[in-house]
């Protein structure tokens, strides 16, 4: 058990956690969210022993071990990637190094025979025997192959470093797992399998995640950090969520009896109670929302943007025509043979197993790359916004406030373009008051995001380009804009990581590829599941 007592952490007069306390049980999974720079990673750090809090103390039952998900992909470069893997079992890999300098001695004697004796039964307690090939197996199955396995870690590619220092973190099943964003940069294939294997895990997790799909694949509970203080909720996101909207719906609703409310949230728990049946986490779910009491659900203080599109016009008939489209960067072929057209109605996804050829396509359709081969037209209809993944371009060099910035981006003809107008831009993206006077070259990642979309916005676009929409952004603008993108009545061309927003806005996926391309009109998921195309797609990357 982890025990948070009376934590409190402040930066000056910037209050991070005040009295905080909470406790973390054995056999739950707690999703630990809050908006941007609310002190999520930083309370994981508390618990980690890497941040010292102002005041109060965080508590462990002695004997547990817990393992922390590295986030510092340089800090092993001189380790082989299996050891790598080892050594997130720190008491393991000292027993094992204690071990080899005694047996290593010349002068070996019946001390050192005795003090062996105890490390070679501690080391067999441990697991110590077979962790090299519990390594390896780990490895494996989280995509980094066999041969990688003795290579320096400093040899391999970044993308591998990530999957090496999660395998590092689950090593040895520890009693308590602190993963901060253990998805990024991993593909759909390995964050299933992420999701399997802390579903049946039987320990204390703790895990900060922007992606709702995975959060509501492995977790029992959520620990909500909000105006300072910590306060833990039964169920995964989508049932917090959820839950805590309609919490607020009946606080506004006066004339609504209090027995029928009470009808209301005790038949949405028995409906998500029912749900949980059919998840992976199947008997811890349901028995964490059975034991559920009404008074334990209350409103979200949360505030969410308001990501709305208006297209000046409708497209037409001619969309967009791609006629063999080819590109590779230093001999590597991102994609070839590129050929397809878009139809009203359309939002596709496009996936692909190297993200540089996503936005190496995004570029090239919005003329800021060029391709090897082939060809692309729009149509004459077609007014595009695009929200590319790099928007250093848009604030490099940029002093303006952001009032100022957004002025900029207004379209040629536009009437009335008066501060209250921009106000209202910028108001959607929950910039008011004095914030819109705030420069754009202090701004963080999740602001110059949000003023791309304002920026985007403005332009009242029919088609639409986003290439990872949901970086940088907290889980309520994420909401928000998934939101937007399944009410914009335009045409949507995007890649993602986040699972539920592909799965929720696109209705045809194209898969870039260095043979060619899938294409396929259905959901995300039925793509994911359709064996024959399993089949193609592993032809397609031999």
């Amino acid at each position: 058990m982890i025990r948070v007592n009376n934590v409190t952490l402040a930066y000056g007069k910037r209050v991070l956690f005040d009295e905080v306390n909470i406790n973390f049980v054995k056999g739950n999974c707690y999703g630990v969210i809050g908006a941007n720079g609310a002190g999520k990673s930083t309370f994981l750090k508390i618990i980690s022993g890497e941040i010292e809090p102002n005041k109060g103390s965080v508590d462990i039952t002695p004997g547990e071990r817990m393992a922390v998900l590295n986030q510092n992909q340089f800090a092993f470069d001189e380790q082989t990637v299996l050891n790598t893997v080892m050594m997130g079992h720190k008491t393991m890999w000292k027993v094992m190094h204690e071990r080899e300098l005694i047996y290593a001695k010349e002068d070996f004697s019946e001390a050192d025979g005795i003090k062996a004796g105890e490390l070679e039964h501690e080391f067999g307690e441990m697991g110590g025997y077979t962790a090299e090939s519990d390594a390896a197996t780990l490895l494996s199955e989280l995509g980094v192959k066999d041969e990688l396995h003795q290579l320096l870690m400093k040899d391999i590619s970044a993308n591998l470093k990530v999957r090496v220092l999660l395998a590092q973190a689950l090593f040895g099943s520890p009693d308590i797992l602190l993963l901060d964003e253990p998805t990024n940069n991993l593909d759909v294939e390995t964050i299933s399998w992420l999701e399997n294997f802390l579903a049946d895990y039987q320990n204390i997790v703790l895990v900060v995640s922007h992606d709702r799909h995975f959060l509501d694949a492995v977790c029992t509970h959520v620990a909500d950090v909000d105006r300072s203080k910590i306060k833990v909720y039964t169920g995964n996101y989508t049932f917090w969520y959820e839950s805590s909207q309609l919490a607020a719906r009946q606080m506004s609703d006066k004339n609504k009896k209090m027995e029928e409310k009470r009808k209301d949230l005790l038949d949405f728990i028995a409906r998500f109670s029912a749900n949980a049946s059919k998840s992976k986490q199947a008997t811890s779910r349901k028995k964490a929302l059975e034991k559920l009491v009404i008074e334990d659900i209350q409103p979200s203080n949360r505030k969410y943007p308001g990501i709305i599109f208006k297209q000046e016009r409708e497209v037409g008939n001619e969309i967009l025509k791609v006629e063999n489209l080819s590109k590779a960067i230093d001999g590597k072929m991102l994609f070839s043979k590129m050929n397809f057209d878009i139809q009203k109605g359309q939002k596709i996804a496009f996936l692909s197993r190297d993200p540089q050829a996503l936005t190496m396509f995004f570029e090239i359709i919005n003329n800021r790359q060029k391709a090897d081969t082939g060809h692309y037209e729009w149509g004459t209809t077609i007014t595009k916004a695009y929200l590319p993944n790099d928007n250093s371009e848009y604030f490099k060099g940029s002093n303006y406030n952001l009032m100022d910035w957004l002025r900029q981006y207004v379209p040629p003809g536009t009437k009335d373009v008066d501060e209250d107008f921009l106000r209202g831009f910028l108001g959607k993206m929950l910039f008011s008051g004095d914030e819109i006077l705030k420069k754009t070259n202090v701004l963080s990642g999740g602001e110059k995001v949000r003023c791309m979309v304002s920026r985007m916005m403005l332009q009242n676009p029919n088609v639409l380009i986003l290439d990872e929409p949901t970086n940088h952004l907290d889980l309520e603008s994420i909401i928000a804009f998934n939101d937007g993108m399944i009410s914009f009545p335009g045409i949507v061309l995007f890649a993602t990581h986040d699972h539920q927003f592909m799965q929720t806005v696109a209705n045809r996926i194209i898969e870039l590829t260095p043979k060619g391309i899938i294409d396929q009109l259905m959901s995300f998921d039925e793509y994911l599941q359709d064996e024959r195309i399993k089949g193609i797609r592993e032809d397609m990357y031999a």
